[in-house]
Order: C-alpha cells, then structure tokens, then sequence
C-alpha cells in the first residue's frame, strides 16, 4: 500500500494550520493500461533494440530502418536514424524522406509520433506522448499524438509535450519546452517556449 499526501497551501485569517488530506492508493488500484500483447511486443522490440539496433555502427541506416520497419514503424527514404535513438513503440512511429534523427533522441510513442519530410530531430531531445492525469488520485495514463512537419528543426534538448503539433518549417529551439503548437515556418524558444521570430529561408543560394 503506497500512500500520497497532498497538502493544502491556503493560508487562513485565523491562523489554524492548512488542513491535511491524505490519499491512500493501493497497487491493485493502478492496473497498467497497456495489454499483454503491447508488453510481450515491447519486450521483443527492447532485445532487438539491445542486440541488434544500437550496437550497429554509425552508416548503417538501411539496417537500422529494416528493424524499425520489421516492427510496425514506417520510415521513408533515405532517413537516418542513430543508433542510439531509443524508441518505446515503432509501431506508433513515422519517419518520412531524407528525415534525421540524431543520437540519444527519446521517442516516447506511447501515441503516435509522427515526422515529415526532410525534417531534423538533434541529440537529446524527447518527444513525449505521453503523461499522467495529476487529478486522478491513481495518475491514470493520458497521451496524445505529436507531429513534425516536413522541413521542421527540434533542437538539441527540445522537449515536445503531448498532443503537439510543429508545423512544417517550425523550430523548437535547443531546450525548448515545447507545450503548445508551434506555427507554420516560426521559432519558439524558452521555458515555457514562446515565439521567437518567424523562419525566413534564403533565396538564390
């Protein structure tokens, strides 16, 4: 038997103490909410991952898109994916054409995640699908799609919550705490992440 406490902050004229609720959760109350098959698949998915996807060296894209691919992922043309990209569910993920994902990127595919064309996702950063109800006493499990449009840029670091959506040409700055939409070709940077300035490409290069 586990035991939260949450404690009322509201400070009262009179001077009592705040009063002191207590939530008493037992394990039994907090069953997973995924299925066997999705564990028995993860299982399966997290050995391939340690023995055949993340000692590969670092050119071998093509065998690392055959793995992903033999798991449910749909990953486009020429993308490349490091080795030490870990990925909880490939079959919640798109990759499209000539896309990259660097090392140590975390996609946490509790929903889908998908990624456009000709889109880049540097090192370390996490996009996240999925969180937790903070008003259910037994933190149910809530998630929520992301999507990276064609020709996106998550930094190093970014973080992409739930649910959000960078539209094609958007930057997420590095380290980026990224919670809402980012707009079509726009910079968002900062914690939370607000827009920067707009994204304006060269031309005649």
């Amino acid at each position: 038997m586990t035991r939260s406490t949450l404690e009322t902050r509201q400070s009262r004229s009179s001077g009592e103490a705040a009063p002191t609720i207590h939530v008493r959760v037992g394990k039994s109350d907090c069953p997973s909410p995924h299925s066997l098959a999705n564990k028995v698949a993860r299982v399966a998915w997290a050995t391939t991952w340690l023995l055949l996807f993340r000692p590969t060296p670092r050119l071998m894209y093509g065998w690392r898109r055959l793995l992903l691919r033999l798991f449910g992922a749909r990953i486009g043309r020429n993308a490349r994916i490091a080795a030490s990209v870990h990925v909880w569910a490939p079959w919640n993920l798109e990759v499209g054409d000539e896309s990259a994902i660097s090392h140590n990127v975390d996609l946490y595919s509790i929903d889908r995640i998908r990624i456009g064309d000709h889109a880049t996702v540097s090192q370390y950063a996490f996009l996240c699908t999925g969180s937790h109800d903070i008003t259910d006493p037994r933190m149910g499990l809530t998630h929520a799609p992301i999507e990276v449009g064609d020709q996106a840029w998550v930094c190093a670091r970014a973080f992409i919550g739930p649910g959000v959506t960078v539209g094609e040409g958007g930057v997420a700055a590095a380290a980026a705490v990224v919670t809402k939409d980012i707009a079509l070709w726009t910079v968002v940077a900062g914690n939370p992440a607000r827009l920067l300035k707009e994204r304006i490409l060269r031309t005649g290069d």
